[in-house]
């Protein structure tokens, strides 16, 4: 009889944010071990979790970052969806070859669309022509999706991203996949439990409140685990990467068009990247910055400039890329590294010129914003009657209206955590946790995960 696995992917979480307030995480610990990660360039959530379940380095399966720039579109996507960007065999791939059959679930995870994985849960928000966006998920097999929505009530998707995003979202995603485990007895389950990242970027990782956030997503995780175990089977909780406190922000596009590089076009009074147009841009992602230079005669100069820029450590340059495993045609010709604290917006517009910026702007809206945004966490401070804007656009979607929900503000100075770069110090930095000693080590690299799973927990 095989051995059930499940992990459980707790983002954000760290060794040093364990304590008293970790009870099922801490039993884990009693009863197995843990290990801490070192973690992949850059320390994001796509290009990590690529990593943990193929074993490669993003020069292998791809991912990058959470977005890029697609040369053959001259388009900037982030947060795509599909499974087939990711090369490489997955974890539950490799394990099929020694035991032929073996039924996986992958809930939340990303790329989680058009997997091998037998079952599948992601949010896919719904986007009605008449500009609502309303929650959504998309599910293999599809009946699986309306299956949990009517045991555990619609995905709260504005939960799970946003300035009202909380354990709401997290808990409703540890209900379902107690409910999958339980029912479909899947041999792997992988769980994704996103709650810490929200306050700990809205907070900072030195915020004593962030204690309850940890309190709130170990009760979660112990759901999961006490589903797991009571099924016999063996649990693993790992993390993707480990927050820092964000002292201070670089506006990376804005130094790339004040060298006149970066182009702009105006659209109803806004102005919008024209990634196509210039000569070169970053995709901004947490504390790394893919800079695209489509002018390779400017390529010196770029370096050069970033390499001057106080909030900037690093710029790698082709040799840099390789030596860091980012050598892929995706990345940027130019990869820019922060300097501790440091975080690069994706703000495109000069200085001063807030009324320039697109409408999506003010808005959550991870797909048209060409870099990532963490301000959409936090609603505009500067509106003192913001949440009765957000009453009025609901009453007009109510009645099927049109509405902009413009509340987010233009402050990057709010954000009080970021990541993407390496840890300071291991304990600040990602784990793994195994709820038996076997294979047990004190240290391992975030690539090597996928080989002790195979070897350790699914032989």
């Amino acid at each position: 009889m095989t051995v059930p696995l499940m992990v459980i992917n707790v983002v954000g979480l760290t060794p040093s944010l364990l304590g008293p307030h970790t009870p099922h995480l801490n039993a884990l610990v009693r009863d197995g071990f843990l290990a801490t990660l070192d973690g992949v360039l850059p320390a994001v959530t796509c290009t990590a979790q690529a990593t943990l379940l193929t074993g490669l380095l993003p020069r292998d399966h791809g991912i990058v970052a959470n977005g890029w720039y697609f040369r053959d579109l001259a388009e900037v996507w982030l947060w795509r969806q599909s499974n087939h960007l990711v090369a490489g065999e997955k974890l539950w791939e490799a394990a099929r070859k020694a035991r032929p059959g073996l039924r996986v679930a992958k809930m939340f995870w990303w790329y989680n669309m058009y997997s091998s994985a037998d079952l599948s849960v992601t949010p896919r928000p719904i986007y009605p022509a008449d500009g609502r966006k309303l929650p959504g998920l998309y599910s293999n097999p599809p009946g699986l999706q309306a299956d949990l929505e009517k045991r555990f009530g619609p995905f709260p998707l504005f939960n799970f991203w946003g300035p009202t995003a909380d354990i709401r979202s997290t808990d409703w995603i540890a209900r379902a996949s107690v409910h999958v485990f339980e029912t479909e007895k899947p041999d792997l389950t992988l769980v994704y439990l996103p709650h810490l990242d929200y306050n700990l970027q809205r907070l900072g990782p030195r915020d004593p409140r962030i204690t309850r956030d940890v309190s709130e997503v170990d009760a979660a995780a112990g759901l999961l685990i006490d589903a797991a175990r009571s099924r016999g089977a063996e649990v693993v909780v790992l993390s993707e990467y480990g927050i820092e406190p964000a002292t201070g922000v670089v506006h990376i596009n804005r130094i790339l068009r004040e060298m006149g590089l970066l182009a702009v076009r105006e659209t109803l009074g806004f102005e919008m990247l024209d990634p196509g147009a210039s000569r070169a841009f970053a995709v901004a992602d947490h504390q790394v910055a893919h800079v695209y230079v489509n002018d390779r005669s400017a390529l010196p100069a770029v370096a050069e400039r970033l390499r001057a820029e106080p909030g900037i450590e690093g710029v790698l340059d082709e040799v840099g890329k390789r030596g860091q495993g980012l050598d892929h045609p995706r990345s940027g010709e130019l990869v820019a590294i922060a300097a501790p604290g440091r975080w690069f917006t994706y703000y495109y517009w000069q200085l001063g010129d807030d009324e320039r910026a697109p409408d999506f702007a003010r808005t959550v809206d991870i797909h048209r914003k060409p870099g990532y945004d963490p301000v959409e966490l936090f609603l505009d401070p500067d509106r003192p009657l913001v949440k009765g804007r957000i009453a009025f656009n609901l009453m007009k979607k109510i009645l099927g209206l049109r509405y902009l929900m413009d509340v987010i503000p233009l402050r990057a100075d709010l954000v009080k955590g970021t990541h993407g770069r390496p840890p300071a110090r291991p304990e600040d930095g990602p784990l793994l946790i195994a709820s038996s000693p076997r294979g047990s080590v004190d240290r391992m690299a975030m690539m090597d995960v996928k080989s002790f799973l195979l070897r350790e927990r699914l032989a």
